[in-house]
């Protein structure tokens, strides 16, 4: 019988998800913070909801701009490297090889197969600059389209989180019963969004939940508390 195929499934969208996280995280507990904050210092959801709308837009634009110049590092950052090793390749080229020979006596392969790999792969120059990459940087290229689609996931997350911890000052005319929703509702949330992060990142899923919800509640606590505070 002919054995059945093995076919391995990694999750290949970890980048995506990190833009999602970073977004979703900040969007769900900055402006929660604020309108908590808020409403233990006005009497009107409508401030609330300007205050908040205006926190939103500026920071879906902040948070995208981030993550666009991050990606952009990333990518000058890979060009520069591999200009460097493409130099070092001309200029010392018995010492890149011994740096390659060195990649190989950390996996433990035999002296006697070292030099037959090492001229295998320095005979190919892109090759061996890939190969330099990789295992002596440990760097991987960059995708060049990457930058736009950070920004763009990051600042939808990012209002999507916030309308989120928004929405009942939208509906609700009555601040305080407004809050309690929010928070009921913010840090549900919160802990379904730890926990599904959880699943891709390899955490525990209730711990990544309930750390989630807690980081965001606290936040939102020390908010509502001093705004009370400077407000009496």
């Amino acid at each position: 019988m002919p054995s059945t195929p093995h076919i391995e499934q990694h999750f290949q969208a970890k980048e995506t998800v990190r833009d999602i996280v970073i977004g979703m995280s900040d969007g769900l507990t900055v402006p929660f913070a604020l309108a908590a904050g808020l409403s233990g210092a006005v009497a009107s959801t409508g401030i609330v909801v300007v205050a908040g709308l205006a926190e939103i837009a500026a920071g879906s634009i902040a948070m995208g701009l981030g993550g666009f110049l991050a990606a952009k590092t990333d990518l000058e950052h890979y060009a520069a490297e591999r200009k460097r090793e493409w130099r070092e390749i001309e200029q010392v080229p018995e010492i890149e090889q011994e740096e390659v020979a060195e990649v190989f006596r950390q996996y433990r392969l035999e002296e006697q197969y070292i030099g037959p790999v090492v001229a295998a792969i320095s005979s190919d120059r892109g090759r061996w600059v890939d190969f330099m990459m990789r295992f002596e940087l440990g760097l991987e290229a960059p995708d060049p389209g990457r930058a736009p689609r950070s920004a763009f996931t990051i600042a939808l997350s990012y209002i999507f989180g916030g309308l989120i911890a928004l929405a009942h000052y939208m509906v609700m005319s009555s601040i305080l019963p407004a809050l309690w929703v929010s928070i009921a509702v913010t840090l549900i949330a919160l802990f379904s969004f730890g926990f599904i992060k959880g699943r891709f990142t390899g955490i525990n899923l209730w711990r990544g939940g309930i750390q989630t919800a807690i980081v965001g509640g606290l936040a939102a606590a020390a908010a509502f508390g001093i705004a009370r505070l400077i407000g009496q």
